[in-house]
């Protein structure tokens, strides 16, 4: 007998490139497609809890170096309040009226306490000579020396275009960093002023072509002429008087003959702490701590999800509670060996806030943020400067320690750091592991179904054929 077949068509695709085959089902007619992608999702749940087990530690390793690098600039403010440069003693210079005589301490030198009366009659001033000016239609030249008590500078030489105006020429000397004039054009003529003040100081101005006239007899440059307290000091060729005061620098900004008394009075304090400087330490501090506090509380209330694996990975963490709870201790633990009173933050104004009406707390009070009473930190600082000096070192190298535990490299955070990316790095490998795995079992699903289709097609094929014989024998 002969035979013959009909093939039938699977209807296999491909998604094109290195996709797996898409098997259809012709021949089954099953949808083999659906069949094999559920058997995948149910086998790449493994996969799945160890890739959120991954966004987690991931997400807790974000969170513990943002609170750890936020604890290491607590600690670093801490200890600021016990730096040595806080706690030199500094002195305030301040004048009666600053714009005839200005005063300030100079740098690093002591200055001598009490108080001075600056009498100014005469202001340092600058030799002047106005020239009137005549443009020439040639090029010219004009050449300026300076002059100290007679002797002769370095003349300095300007060469102006055919045509030049005084504010040309202005402009040159003005532009030059080694000119020993200014010029400014006034009304059309050309004023020369000394860039140095002083009696000793005069100008002499000479030009090529006779552009330039003398208006006026020049005026001469003048000293200073002030007293202290009464006494009549060396005439100063500048505004600027140095050590006229022990420590103190004067700057003259007029004369002061009108003033009552004759004089303009400066103060110079008693050494002392300075308690901008100190008040700017703690009000560092305190906003740092209060930021902290605020980091971490969010991470402790924060809830975690069924849907987001990065989510809550540090509520209630007791190691951040217990420091919390530490840090809240410290600033009412008074150092050791300090006396009553004047041994803890709060004794120079630094808590958490005072009840308010019938004893109810106040929201620092609640939250554990902390306030400052700068008035009384101020008080301390005048009344027991060797107090607040005491109670500040010894606080903030303690608090600085216990925070430093935690929060420095090596630390306790860090250590959960390095042993959560250690974890990390063996998930990894499993991940890539069972990746791998899994993407051998999807093409082995493949292949198992697409024999299947095969074999069915075959079957079909077979069966037909034998019906189509059996069709063409003749009936008894």
């Amino acid at each position: 007998m002969a035979t013959s077949s009909t093939s039938t068509s699977l209807g296999i695709s491909s998604l094109g490139g290195n996709s797996p085959l898409q098997i259809t089902g012709l021949a089954s007619g099953l949808d083999t497609n659906s069949i094999i992608s559920e058997l995948m999702s149910i086998a790449k749940q493994p996969l799945t809890t160890l890739q959120n087990q991954q966004s987690g530690i991931t997400a807790l390793n974000t969170n513990l170096t943002a609170i750890q690098s936020a604890l290491q600039g607590l600690a670093t403010n801490a200890q600021a309040l016990s730096s040595t440069s806080l706690f030199a003693p500094s002195q305030t210079v301040s004048s009666q009226d600053a714009s005839l005589v200005a005063a300030t301490a100079v740098s690093g030198v002591g200055a001598v306490v009490g108080g001075y009366q600056v009498a100014v009659s005469q202001m340092a001033t600058a030799a002047q000579a106005t020239y009137s000016f005549t443009s020439q239609s040639a090029p010219n030249t004009i050449t300026v020396t300076p002059s100290t008590n007679g002797t002769a500078g370095t003349a300095q030489t300007y060469n102006l275009a055919a045509n030049a105006t005084a504010q040309d020429l202005a402009n040159a000397v003005n532009a030059d960093q080694n000119g020993s004039v200014w010029g400014t054009v006034v009304n059309g003529n050309l004023v020369f002023s000394d860039r140095t003040t002083g009696a000793p100081s005069a100008f002499n101005v000479s030009d090529s072509a006779g552009s330039m006239a003398l208006q006026s007899t020049a005026t001469a440059g003048t000293n200073a002429i002030y007293s202290i307290n009464g006494t009549t000091q060396p005439t100063s060729p500048s505004n600027t008087i140095n050590n006229a005061i022990p420590g103190v620098n004067l700057t003259l900004g007029g004369v002061t003959t009108g003033m009552a008394g004759g004089g303009v009075n400066v103060t110079v304090s008693p050494p002392n702490l300075s308690t901008s400087g100190i008040q700017s330490a703690v009000q560092t501090f305190v906003s740092s701590y209060n930021a902290v506090l605020d980091q971490i509380n969010a991470q402790l209330s924060q809830a975690p999800s069924t849907t987001d694996p990065t989510q809550g990975k540090l509520q209630g963490d007791p190691e951040l509670r217990d420091l919390l709870s530490n840090m809240r201790q410290a600033m009412y633990t008074g150092g050791m060996g300090l006396p009553a009173g004047m041994a803890s933050m709060l004794d120079i104004g630094v808590s958490t806030g005072a009840t308010t009406g019938s004893s109810t707390p106040n929201q620092n009070a609640i939250t554990g943020h902390l306030t400052i009473d700068s008035t009384k930190l101020a008080a301390a600082i005048q009344s027991n400067p060797s107090g607040v000096t005491a109670v500040l070192k010894s606080w903030s190298q303690g608090f600085a320690s216990m925070v430093n535990a935690v929060g420095q490299v090596g630390g306790t955070i860090d250590t959960r750091i390095q042993g959560d990316n250690s974890q990390l790095s063996n998930l990894t490998n499993q991940i890539s592991t069972m990746q791998s795995g899994l993407t051998d079992k999807q093409a082995q699903l493949t292949q198992q179904f697409a024999a299947l289709e095969a074999a069915l097609s075959q079957n079909q094929s077979t069966s037909a054929w034998l019906t189509s014989q059996l069709n063409t024998l003749p009936v008894a």
